[in-house]
This record gives structure tokens, sequence and C-alpha cells, in this order.
């Protein structure tokens, strides 16, 4: 603006004079000569022509010290947009540093996992030919020893004496392999062991490796174990038909002629009434304690809540342990227990049980029936049930309720636990899945569990499949 207005004087101050004095003096032009008239005109023009650089001059000091701040505020914008840029530059580097850093680590992690699980699946491989070797060596010596006795019980010649010295050497011989097959075994075991904790350490370092146990702790391919011949059992109080109208439990709702599955209400002897779901199954009718199926009811309950009962009788529940008891002191029961793992595969356990009262903690004692998984509840033990705000074991400095959450009968805190977390298989983290929902025999692995369910009917019930 400064520079236009220096240009307009400029060009207004030649003409301005010249104009003035044309206007000014045109009344002296008879009087004063040509050369007086010439001689004030050039004095004004300078004068005006003096005023105007002036003017421009302070035109243009102004301009200069305006455009000299503004160039000083430019410099030091730029200054400090060049150390902002520096620094973002060096925090940069450190982040790809650091981003190539954590990629090396990882795919060193992802090596080190494979080659455990490599290492791990010849491990199996070779336990399994030394466990085959050891079978047949065995059914060989009790062929030698079947020999030996026959041969002792016949009073063999000398001949036949040289004969049993040298099977006996040759029992001896087999005997002292099989003893170094067992200790190679327990070595493989022992390592075994250690590489497999070491995948764990490489499973809580990578949150982005999914829970492998699953695929390795379904229930499929499990050897199941042979069953027992269900207890000659019968009971004349639990599961009769009363003909008012009330039934002591969904044995004698069925009984009646129900056939549906559903909740019912009954009224065991000596008890209130009250609502409880029956599973009609095996040509009869379970009466259901404890349903899950997919974590929508949270486990981690009082004593009071388990004692009483929570969750829909639909969907998710416990039927609390008051209710239970009611039911079982009315006669002999069964408890079964039914399994189904992340990949669908189904099993069983089933045990004849007594439940105590309240003023022994529900005191629990169990003995094997039958079923088609390994024991994970130790029979033929008094186990006393426990919630996080009611502990029941004393000798146990660890709380097992409250570190691995859900009320239960504990008699070590991690056998099994029907009540824990719902775990599901994208779960992070191994202390995550030791206080999930899972099924642990004393020597065994975790199975790691999708749903559970656990019935109680009278020990008359004449097939347990």
């Amino acid at each position: 603006e400064n520079m236009k207005i220096v240009l307009i004087l400029l060009f207004i101050a030649p003409l301005a004079p010249s104009a003035w004095a044309e206007k000014d003096y045109s009344s002296f032009d008879s009087a004063v000569s040509p050369e007086t008239k010439s001689r004030f005109a050039m004095l004004d023009d300078v004068r005006i022509l003096a005023n105007g650089l002036l003017q421009l001059g302070h035109g243009l000091k102004d301009f200069v010290h305006k455009t000299k701040g503004q160039m000083n505020d430019i410099f030091q914008k730029l200054y400090i947009f060049d150390r902002s840029f520096y620094e973002l530059s060096l925090q940069t580097s450190e982040i790809k540093e650091e981003e190539e850093q954590l990629r090396q680590t990882t795919a060193r992690l992802q090596i080190n996992n494979e080659e455990i699980k490599n290492l791990s699946q010849e491990m199996n491989l070779k336990i399994e030919d030394l466990i085959q070797n050891k079978i047949q060596l065995q059914e060989k010596v009790w062929g030698l020893e079947d020999k030996v006795t026959k041969l002792a019980i016949i009073q063999p010649s000398m001949q036949e004496t040289k004969e049993i010295s040298s099977l006996k050497a040759f029992v001896e011989e087999q005997d002292n392999h099989i003893k170094q097959l067992l200790k190679i075994v327990e070595d493989q075991h022992v390592q075994l062991d250690r590489q497999h904790n070491q995948i764990l350490e490489l499973e809580d370092k990578l949150n982005h490796i999914e829970l492998q146990e699953l695929a390795e702790n379904s229930f499929a391919g499990e050897q199941t174990e042979p069953e027992a011949t269900p207890l000659p059992l019968h009971n004349t109080t639990a599961g009769s038909y009363t003909p008012h109208g009330v039934t002591p439990d969904c044995t004698a709702l069925y009984n009646s002629g129900v056939r549906s599955s559903g909740v019912y209400t009954i009224k065991p002897n000596g008890s209130e009434a009250f609502d409880v779901y029956c599973e009609m199954k095996f040509g009869s009718s379970w009466t259901v304690i404890q349903n899950r199926v997919d974590g929508s009811l949270d486990f981690n309950q009082t004593w009071d809540a388990y004692t009483n009962g929570f969750g829909d009788l639909n969907e998710e529940f416990w039927l609390g342990l008051n209710k239970t008891r009611s039911i079982t002191k009315q006669g002999a029961y069964i408890l079964r227990i039914e399994l189904q793992d992340w990949r669908e595969n189904k099993r069983y356990v089933q045990y004849a049980f007594s439940l105590g009262g309240p003023e022994t903690d529900y005191t629990l004692q169990l003995q094997r029936i039958s079923g088609s998984i390994p024991n994970a509840l130790p029979e033929q033990t008094q186990l006393r049930f426990s919630t996080a705000d009611h502990i029941t074991d004393t000798t146990n400095d660890f709380n097992c309720p409250e570190n691995y959450l859900g009320g239960w009968w504990h008699s070590e805190c991690e056998e099994t636990n029907l009540n824990g977390k719902y775990v599901a298989p994208r779960s992070r983290g191994r202390l995550d899945r030791r206080k999930g929902l899972y099924w642990k025999p004393k020597k065994g692995r975790y199975y790691l569990l999708k749903s559970t369910k656990i019935m109680v009917h009278p020990t008359d019930l004449k097939s347990f499949e």
C-alpha cells in the first residue's frame, strides 16, 4: 500500500505546480515580465517536489521498518518449524528402529516356538515307540515266566535246568532292558515338561498366538476308562409318586407320566416346594442342579448365593445347595457330570455320593460308578464347599475360591472347577485359563470346557447309558 501512495505522489507532483501557477498567477501576466514569472514558477515546483520527496522518504522509512519486522517474524517461525521438523525426524527414526527390533524379536520367538513344537512331536513319537516296546517286552517276559513255572513243576533234567538258567538270565536281561526303557521314558517326560513350560512362556510374550492347548486338550482320541458295574442300590423313598400331585423330584414326575424336559415344581419330603429343571433322558428324568453353556452368567458369587441358588432355570443356573440337599437327603442318589469341550466332544462321569447339610458346609463324598473320562475329583474324601467369602479349608493358606473364582468342593486348587470363570478359546494368558472352566485329572492335562451340566437321579436307575 505504501508503494502505491509513493507512485501516485510521484505522478501528481509534476502536474500540481504548473496548474497552480496557471490559476494563481494569471492576473499578473500583464504586469510581470515573462522572465520573472518563469523564475517564480521554478521555485514553487522545487518546493513542492521537495515536500513530496520528504513525505516519500518518511513513507519509505515506515515501509522498511514494517517489512523488517515482518521478515523477523518469518525467520523466527522458520526457525521454530526447522527445529520441530528436526525433533520429529529424530522421533520417527527411533520409532522405526524400535519397530524393526520388535519385528525381529517376534520372528525369533515364532521360529523358536515352531522348533519346540517339532521337538515335542518327535519326543511324543519316541515315547510311544518306547511304550510299545515295553509292552512287547512285558508280554515276552510273562511268556517266559510261564515256561519257567511249568519247567519247575515237572522237575526238569540237567539239560532242562541249563535251559531254565538260560531263560532266567534272559528274563533278567529283559528286565534290565525294561528298567532302562523306563528311565529313558522318564527322562523324555522331564524334557517334554521343560519344553512345555518354554512354550507357555512364549505364549505369554506373543499376545497374538491363540490358545493352542484347545487342539491338544480336546476329548477327541482320549482313551476312556473301562466302565464299572453300576452299584446295585435301590431306593424306596425317593422317586416314588405321591398321589396328591406333589412329587419329590423329577424322577417321580416322570413316573407320573410327564415326558417333556422343562421347568417343574417339586416338593421334597420335609421341604418347601420350589422349581427345578427336569431333563428327560435314558428312559427317566434327571434333576439338573447346575448348567453352563455360554458364560452369560457370572458364577463368582457369594456363599449366600450358592446356598440359595442363582440364574435362570431355562439358561445358565446353579440350583442351590439347600435345594439340592433337600432332594438328596430323601435317599441314595447318583451324581452325573456331563462335559463338552470346544470341539463338541462330549464326556461324562457318574458317582454314588452323599451331601451333608449346612452344619458340615455341605460336605460332598464321592464314589465313582462309571464314566468316559479320567476322574478329577477325589473319592472317599470329605470335600467341604467354599466360596471367596466363606473359606472352609483352614489347612491350606492358598484361597482357592478367591484365586480361581467360583464356589466349589475344593481339595486342591487345580484339580477341577466347574463353577470357575468362563474362558473362551481366544482368551489370553496362562493364569486366565487356570481360572477357567476346566476338568483336570490328578495325572493328566487341563481340559478347557465349553459347557457343563450336573444332574442327580435316584440309584434305582436300571441303565446308566
